[in-house]
């Protein structure tokens, strides 16, 4: 899928210009104050960085986004093992246990991965949903994260963010702005409306719970009790590096499950770094939603500004929201003010 650009609706003004060095042009919604008359508590003040997937590459990087967190007004604190390493993972089973076990005591409000990769649905059974759930903590991450999202809701019915990770996101070489100010402004809850570019999406006006993730992860809790039984929800879903035909192998699995059906949208974020061989002749990404919208029959949104890619959204897992279309935008109303 092409990059579209990326646009968000919110209720104040930064006041800062965005820096455009890596290569992204973003559109910004309005800035309008509005007179809904709510009240937005401070900003949480404090992240906790953990490792619960795969090794930290570059130690470096995770120094890098400390500093990026830091200037965005996040103080931040990193786990004592979140550098360890065991084989390919961010040290043992029982060390990346312990330290979720201790991001639930820490002070900070805000749980961020360092990064996906893989080793999480190793956990689940030995991680106390409950505890998580009652700790208040918000957690953060995407890729192999999702399936943290998905069993802490699925367990408790308990909402956490899908969205940026400490090296992937504030680690680079630059970071980017839009992605950062999603963040600020979701944790914040003073994003209202998420809009974006999704010029051949069907039309769709509903509201339901959101949740979803990378689709790998999201297909490989079919059949356990780490899956949610979202009915009437909004499904979004990403990944990288699946070829097409493996695309459509999962969602087959979640149609027969049915899981799709059961949904009121599918939004689509970005499905990157694949590579199409001769044989494929001609079937592609595009042929794959061209399949789900014929046979699921659920209003597929394209364009989400999500997924392994630098500009980013922060999406609420569990919380309920709304999604609709018109003239060639999406919009994903994450606040409603009454």
């Amino acid at each position: 899928m092409t990059q579209s650009e990326a646009e968000h609706s919110r209720n104040h003004d930064h006041g800062h210009d965005h820096d455009h060095d890596h290569g992204h042009r973003h559109g910004h919604g309005s800035h309008a104050h509005d007179d809904h008359g709510h009240h937005h508590g401070p900003a949480p003040e404090g992240i906790y960085l953990i490792s619960p997937s795969g090794a930290v590459q570059d130690p470096a990087a995770i120094q890098a986004a400390q500093e990026r967190l830091g200037r965005l007004g996040f103080e931040t604190d990193l786990d004592p093992d979140a550098l360890a390493v065991h084989e390919r993972f961010a040290g043992t089973d029982a060390q990346r246990l312990a330290a979720i076990g201790r991001s639930l005591r820490q002070a900070h409000p805000l749980v961020m991965t360092t990064r996906g990769g893989y080793g999480l649905s190793r956990l689940l059974p030995a991680i106390d949903w409950r505890a998580v759930a009652d700790s208040g903590k918000l957690f953060v991450g995407h890729s192999d994260f999702t399936v943290f999202n998905l069993a802490l809701l699925a367990q408790t019915g308990a909402h956490s963010l899908s969205g940026p990770s400490a090296a992937y996101d504030f680690g680079g070489k630059a970071m980017d702005d839009l992605t950062a100010d999603l963040f600020v402004e979701t944790v914040r809850n003073e994003l209202e409306v998420l809009s974006f570019e999704s010029p051949d999406s069907d039309a769709v006006d509903a509201r339901g719970v959101l949740w979803g993730g990378n689709l790998a992860m999201l297909a490989s809790l079919v059949g356990t009790p780490y899956l949610p039984k979202v009915r009437g929800g909004i499904l979004f879903l990403e990944d990288i590096a699946e070829h097409p035909f493996r695309i459509e192998r999962m969602l087959t699995q979640l149609w027969h499950a049915g899981v799709l059906a059961r949904q009121k949208a599918i939004v689509l974020g970005r499905f990157t770094d694949y590579k199409l061989a001769a044989h494929d002749n001609g079937y592609d990404l595009a042929s794959v939603v061209s399949w789900l919208r014929a046979t699921v029959k659920v209003p597929v949104v394209t364009g989400l500004p999500y997924g392994h890619v630098k500009v980013k959204a922060t999406l609420p897992v569990g919380r309920k929201v709304g999604v609709a279309t018109e003239d060639g935008m999406a919009y994903l109303l994450l606040n409603e003010h009454h």
